[in-house]
């Protein structure tokens, strides 16, 4: 087996600096290398250790990744000497200050769809922005860094986790008992309680349910037999378009593999039946008090 080809990818960054001998002059790589130094000073001040030489090295680092960052967002081709003149040009604080935006803009985005209290919490979102900042942005000048590709791949998971949270955040403001208003979200047992109660018919909007109402649903589609596919249909028109592809996903999901619907038309318990419910809704699920 022949050995894989590995291409070195130096952050861009670096690879824009490599043209400056010849194509810039020698007062716009003085400019470039101050404006430079006082970035990392700054990063050094509020990401790092600033009297210490290591803390320096570090912040040197996240001002490469920083940087680079920035200018992988701003230009849309991959020629370096066009990063070279947007650094010369726009200076590379606004290119950092790009790319930090970026990072911040994510780290404010939900990583998964359990929401807690803590989310909000100003101190934790610090802490969780200075994490991914130095995650992606730590960049060794002379080895290959793939910070931008990091960068896109969680943008990406993180949108989708944030639909599915917003879906669920829409569905909890519509339930038919009223809002329901709770710093605590689990996501997709929001929505899997509302497609699960959606079988019965009537559009009705269920985002939160105790045993009690569980089973009056199961007594209810052993009786009638309603045709799940219209109960859907139902839901599906009430719900605003943006959340459509989310709850729609879903529905096919749960037409296939959802066990509480594979079991609730068949003699199976209400004990059994509740204990799978646990396993979609989670949280959701209200404790029936005495």
């Amino acid at each position: 087996m022949l050995p894989a080809i590995v291409i070195e990818k130096l952050p861009r960054l670096v690879r824009a600096i490599k043209l400056l001998p010849e194509e810039a002059s020698a007062e716009e790589a003085a400019v470039l290398a101050d404006e430079l130094a006082g970035i990392t000073a700054m990063v050094a001040e509020k990401f790092t250790n600033d009297r210490t030489a290591e803390g320096i090295g570090r912040a040197l680092l996240l001002t490469v990744g920083g940087v680079s960052l920035g200018l992988e967002h701003l230009l849309d081709t991959d020629d370096d000497l066009d990063a070279l003149d947007l650094l010369i040009e726009e200076g590379p604080e606004l290119v950092f200050q790009q790319g930090f935006r970026l990072v911040k803009e994510l780290a404010a985005l939900p990583e998964d769809s359990l929401v807690g209290e803590y989310d909000l919490d100003p101190v934790y979102s610090q802490r969780r922005l200075k994490e991914l900042f130095i995650d992606l942005c730590t960049a060794d000048p002379g080895e290959s860094w793939t910070g931008y590709e990091r960068y896109v791949g969680q943008l990406r998971q993180r949108q989708g986790v944030q639909a599915i949270v917003r879906a669920a955040q829409w569905l909890r403001r519509h339930h038919y008992e009223g809002p329901i208003i709770d710093p605590d979200l689990n996501a997709e047992g929001v929505i899997a309680l509302a497609i699960i109660f959606a079988v019965e018919g009537g559009g009705r909007i269920t985002a939160r349910t105790g045993q009690k109402e569980f089973e009056r649903l199961v007594k209810s589609v052993r009786k009638n037999k309603p045709d799940f596919e219209a109960g859907w249909a139902a839901l599906m028109e009430n719900i605003p378009a943006a959340h459509q592809p989310i709850i729609a996903e879903r529905i096919d999901t749960y037409r296939q593999h959802c066990t509480v619907l594979q079991h609730i038309g068949t003699r199976a318990s209400m004990t059994q039946l509740f204990t799978e419910l646990e396993n979609y809704a989670g949280s959701e699920l209200d404790p029936d008090l005495p």
